[in-house]
């Protein structure tokens, strides 16, 4: 398999680790060499955090370089633009329209939020997929499962088996909570399924 690159987005409190290790155990045990990045930014919850994935036959590096990626997992709406430029030409950028405007913001200084994130996302990039991971969560009643709702999605252009996700999701999911993600994982693919 070509190396697939993936750059995981969002803030501290929404999953983005977990999600990543999902991805990087998926990949593995579909036979793929795998690196992760640690992440990038301030865990804590409203710090901005990113992680690189990369899985292929042989990976040397687990950075991806500007533009490179081939697949941006955003879990927040501005941060999917602040990372847009990451993003091959032929990539799919999947995007949720979840807005968690960060305290530095609210608090009136230089910083500001963007207006409508994600049509300036559709005016940089050529595939979008809009994922509503949080509303899928809340219609499962836990808004912990937004991340494996984005997991779901990005499923569909892995190049990974199925049977290797729900594997992952088994074994990584907190405790008691595997079938709730894999309900949320099952959600999250469908939308990506119909384009929406």
């Amino acid at each position: 398999m070509k190396t697939k690159n993936l750059l995981l987005v969002g803030v501290g409190g929404q999953g983005v680790l977990l999600a990543s290790s999902i991805i990087s155990l998926a990949a593995q045990n579909s036979g793929n060499d795998v690196k992760m990045s640690e992440v990038h930014g301030m865990a804590q919850r409203g710090g901005v955090v990113s992680t690189h994935v990369r899985y292929g036959e042989k990976v040397y590096s687990p950075l991806i370089a500007v533009g490179d990626a081939d697949i941006i997992l955003a879990f927040e709406a501005a941060e999917a633009l602040r990372w847009s430029h990451h993003l091959k030409p032929e990539g799919v950028l999947y995007a949720s329209p979840y807005k968690l405007v960060p305290p530095i913001v609210s608090s009136g200084r230089k910083y500001s939020y963007p207006e409508n994130p994600l049509n300036q996302v559709r005016l940089k990039v050529k595939h979008m997929v809009e994922v509503d991971a949080f509303a899928i969560a809340m219609k499962l009643g836990n808004p912990r499962l937004a991340n494996t709702a984005m997991v779901g999605a990005l499923s569909l252009h892995s190049g990974i088996e199925l049977e290797h996700w729900e594997n992952a999701i088994r074994k990584l999911a907190p405790k008691n909570t595997a079938e709730p993600n894999l309900l949320a994982f099952h959600e999250g693919r469908k939308v990506a399924e119909s384009g929406a």
